[in-house]
């Protein structure tokens, strides 16, 4: 017999550590070679981790949760021949498994909190569920007797009709007895791990080191909502369903090609802003897992449809937790949508090190004055968030100005140059 030692093996290029975010084994379970053992997670991308022996576990050297440092060791195989170490664990994608334990505690009540006890002859305590019929319990309910009241004669404190009359008898009315809210006082302890302790980790850095300044503005997109309606009326059976959300990344490639600070990452280290001539356009995904962010790779060389299409596989592909890291990662620019619940005003939070992110609220049909009458219109506000290091309030005023021309007349927007 030998014992062999599985390490943590290097998930990716620049990586020290991985955060282990399930469990496959426990000691004491047979493993077979190629076996799934563990999950870690590192920057958004789930790896699942093989056994390359057949063997028994002996030990786990982690728990869910903890960050494991590249050639740790992570698993203790028990085999049937000589042992060794794991050299060359060859991890494969696997999508998120967010894990999120949960710990009840009941805290004892104090002793000045506890509750007097019931009157004698409720001979059933308040806290436990009487026994009676569904007969009994509907006369009960139509006529606001509380049976925890009542003393039950039947067998083993079961409560009869007829018992229900003799309470009736002793003068108790048919009312509801007042009966006060029980107290609550349970709390759950949730260790976030894996996706959710990443995007955690992500807001805590964007919100502590990047000034926000928001600007918010309203737009109409009457038109642009019957031209949106026109082409997917007319669109191509393989053409994606378009939204609102194509036209803005086109408007915004539009936009910063005349701001090319908006389209920028900022090493607040190093001091350098570097400014990007490809736009890959972030947009800010809800998933089961979490909160993602897919990237559309050069939206600059992309017409409406082909951004449609794009935004609409890498979504469908981060919701089933299929997404690959580079599918996750390298935007320049980010746009954020709550659909239908955006509501009026949002302050979205950089995805750093950006130093934008365009937040898109609902559109909602609302009177506007046009000079002589009120008239019904289809507005939608735009809530953008910028780095304020680098965006000074007046050109972050100028570039939502710009999306704003660009939206309220759509045709300006498929006209080249």
């Amino acid at each position: 017999m030998g014992e062999f030692v599985i390490k943590m093996p290097d998930v990716g290029e620049g990586v020290a550590e991985a955060e282990l975010v399930e469990w496959h084994v426990k000691a004491g379970d047979p493993v077979r070679e190629d076996m799934v053992i563990a999950a870690v997670m590192t920057d958004k991308a789930t790896v699942e981790i093989p056994s390359p022996v057949t063997g028994t576990v002996v030990w786990l050297g982690a728990e869910i949760g903890d960050k494991i440092a590249v050639k740790a060791p992570l698993v203790r195989i028990e085999t049937a021949g000589e042992g060794g170490e794991d050299k060359a664990a060859a991890p494969a994608p696997a999508p998120p498994k967010p894990v999120q334990p949960l710990r009840l505690v009941e805290p004892a009540m104090p002793a000045a909190e506890k509750q007097p006890a019931a009157p004698r002859e409720a001979t059933a305590k308040l806290a436990e569920k009487p026994l009676a019929s569904p007969a009994v319990r509907l006369f009960a309910r139509e006529h606001g007797i509380d049976l925890r009241q009542v003393a039950g004669s039947g067998p083993v404190g079961r409560i009869l009709r007829e018992d229900i009359d003799q309470f009736v008898a002793r003068g108790a009315a048919f009312s509801p007895a007042p009966i006060a809210p029980a107290r609550k006082t349970a709390t759950e302890e949730i260790k976030l791990t894996g996706l959710r302790r990443r995007i955690a980790e992500k807001m805590s850095l964007a919100v502590s080191r990047i000034p926000h300044i928001t600007y918010v503005e309203e737009i109409d997109v009457t038109a642009l909502e019957e031209l949106r309606a026109t082409m997917n009326r007319d669109r191509k059976p393989e053409q994606a369903k378009l939204t609102v959300l194509p036209f803005l990344m086109r408007a915004i490639v539009k936009a910063v090609a005349e701001q090319p600070n908006f389209n920028a990452t900022f090493d607040d280290h190093a001091g350098i802003l570097t400014r990007h001539s490809a736009v890959h356009m972030g947009i800010a995904t809800q998933t089961p897992a979490g909160l993602m962010v897919p990237v559309v790779r050069h939206a600059e060389a992309r017409s409406v449809w082909d951004c449609a299409g794009e935004m609409s596989r890498l979504a469908d592909a981060a919701r089933a937790g299929t997404a690959t890291r580079d599918e996750l990662s390298g935007s320049t620019i980010t746009i954020s949508s709550l659909g239908a619940l955006g509501g009026v005003v949002s302050t979205p939070v950089i995805n750093h090190p950006e130093v934008a992110i365009v937040g898109v609220n609902k559109i909602a049909v609302r009177p506007i004055f046009d000079g002589t009458q009120f008239v019904p219109r289809k507005i939608m506000n735009l809530s953008s968030s910028f780095d304020h290091r680098i965006i000074d309030g007046w050109d972050a005023a100028t570039f939502v100005q710009r999306i704003r021309t660009l939206l309220e007349t759509p045709a300006l927007i498929f006209i080249e140059g």
